[in-house]
């Protein structure tokens, strides 16, 4: 299966994300695709970083998002949580 068909099971008509998987390898996937919607060179407050999640996901919860985004290594963080930043992957 495609990775943009499986990531288009967990979206709303919208683009939203409705629903984390569960299955690593999918969530990984949907991860990706919120991490794509920051700009690359980019710093964002905290405050932004959670405005910006809640625009695209539906569930409320951008806090779990944010963490796993930043576990996942999208997206990186000063330890005080002052600065978050789009982490460049590989094909990019």
């Amino acid at each position: 299966m495609e990775c943009s068909a499986v990531v288009a099971r967990f979206l709303d008509a919208e683009g939203r994300v409705c629903q984390l998987p569960v299955k690593k390898d999918k969530r990984c996937l949907v991860l990706a695709y919120l991490a794509e919607k920051f700009v690359l060179g980019r710093d964002y407050t905290e405050k932004e970083v959670n405005a910006f999640l809640s625009e695209w996901h539906t569930f409320d919860d951008f806090f779990l998002l944010r963490r796993e985004l930043v576990d996942h290594g999208m997206l990186a963080r000063e330890r005080n949580g002052s600065r978050y930043w789009r982490v460049e992957t590989p094909a990019e």
